[in-house]
């Protein structure tokens, strides 16, 4: 325990008829503390308002901060941005652009569309059955 500690509890403690505590437990004190003590001491009692508050401060509700700082979302506005323009890109510009920013990863990359074979054309004509079905099957 600090020895303003023992001090106070010591004049808590104290007979009513006797004045201070005795010379021996009391020193005294000089040089630069001595005033920051006393200073100290002279504030304590003084009841009041604390003046570290300020003036007119408005308690903020906690609804309103958080409405303050939710992530606004700006897409139907980009979008009305973007297509309010009449430029529109080339159709190999975009897609390049595109696969620049894809990934390199495999689930990153767009499925491979299956090339449609079209269907082959028979190179016989109808005149070319008859004729087979004449000599095969023996029909005139």
């Amino acid at each position: 325990m600090s020895a303003s500690l023992l001090r106070r509890g010591l004049e808590l403690l104290e007979a009513p008829g006797r004045g201070n505590a005795p010379p021996g437990l009391q020193q005294e004190q000089e040089g630069p503390r001595a005033t920051g003590a006393a200073r100290r001491r002279k504030a304590a009692p003084q009841t009041g308002r604390n003046k570290a508050t300020v003036k007119g401060r408005v308690v903020k509700s906690a609804i309103e901060e958080y409405h303050k700082k939710k992530p606004v979302n700006h897409l139907t506005a980009n979008l009305k941005y973007m297509l309010k323009g009449r430029f529109v890109a080339n159709k190999a510009i975009t897609q390049q652009v595109l696969a620049q920013n894809r990934g390199r990863k495999s689930k990153d990359q767009p499925p491979k569309k299956a090339v449609k074979k079209k269907p082959e054309g028979t190179v016989f004509t109808e005149e070319d059955f008859r004729r087979f079905e004449r000599e095969y099957f023996g029909r005139p």
